[in-house]
């Protein structure tokens, strides 16, 4: 799936107001210390190398904020920044500056975790035909940033939500009485709506195949199973993997042959870039 720009533009501007409501509440006291026509200029830098990820959301706050204040990138989305290097310099009110600083750079440290995160795994395909996707394990309230930050990491995304495709489950499977009547009343209420099967065995497997889903998930499958399915398949769907997969054995599970390998850890296990912004004297 892939994020519309609709989306993406509600969804800045719901996380930005959120962000400065939190921060700001009534107003940033420690920065009234600072006389009230004072100007400044500021670089970001980060600690450690990273993918930068998160432009679009600390334009959106600096703007709804104070528009006055000047933002210059010095590298986009996507691009990598090595250690201590200077990534975005910001020029205006000093309150400004001190008041926005904390909310823009979580939204950095956060997304370019996630995207540096995704290339170091999206690395270890280099060569296959397997694609890398995120799940809806995300942080509260930044399901689209961070999905979008998978996305500028080089990793794809499976269902945004809920809403944008079928992932028929253990517990869908039962309710509905098998794995054909659940596929099947899935492409009658939503035709054209990709559905997806997860299965645990290979009786399973020949089901969903009979029921003509459109990607089966293979849970927990063994790596020659993997390998058996892929053969077995032959094409007639898509296969991906999940469960108990980790940057150690991704490329492994890779060779089998699956198109898709979905991995929650992408955006649940975030350790943030450590930045800092400094004034220039």
């Amino acid at each position: 799936m892939s994020i519309s720009q609709s989306l993406l533009e509600q969804s800045i501007q719901i996380n930005i107001q959120h962000a400065l409501q939190e921060d700001i509440g009534d107003g940033d006291l420690t920065a009234l210390l600072t006389p009230e026509h004072e100007q400044a200029t500021a670089r970001i830098i980060s600690r450690e190398a990273m993918v930068l990820a998160g432009q679009p959301w600390v334009n959106a706050l600096i703007q709804a904020y104070d528009p006055a204040v000047q933002v210059t990138w010095l590298k986009n989305d996507g691009q990598r920044v090595a250690a201590n290097e200077t990534f975005l310099t910001l020029a205006g009110s000093a309150r400004s500056l001190l008041t926005v600083e904390r909310a823009a750079l979580n939204f950095i440290q956060t997304l370019s975790a996630v995207a540096t995160k995704t290339a170091d795994y999206v690395q270890q395909l280099a060569g296959l035909n397997t694609k890398l996707l995120d799940t809806r394990k995300t942080l509260p309230g930044l399901r689209i940033a961070q999905k979008y930050a998978v996305a500028i990491g080089g990793g794809q995304n499976h269902r945004l939500g809920l809403f944008d495709a079928f992932l028929i489950k253990e517990n869908h499977i039962m309710a509905a009485g098998g794995i054909a009547q659940a596929v099947a009343q899935a492409h009658q209420i939503a035709p054209g709506k990709l559905v997806e099967v997860e299965v645990e065995s290979w009786d399973e497997l020949n089901q969903a195949l009979a029921a003509h889903a459109d990607i089966v998930m293979l849970d927990n499958f063994s790596q020659k199973q993997m390998v058996d399915a892929v053969q077995h398949v032959a094409g007639r769907c898509k296969l991906e993997a999940s469960g108990n997969i980790t940057i150690e054995n991704l490329r492994q599970v890779a060779s089998t042959g699956v198109d898709y390998i979905s991995m929650g850890v992408l955006t649940k296990d975030v350790q943030a870039i450590d930045l800092s912004m400094r004034f220039n004297a």
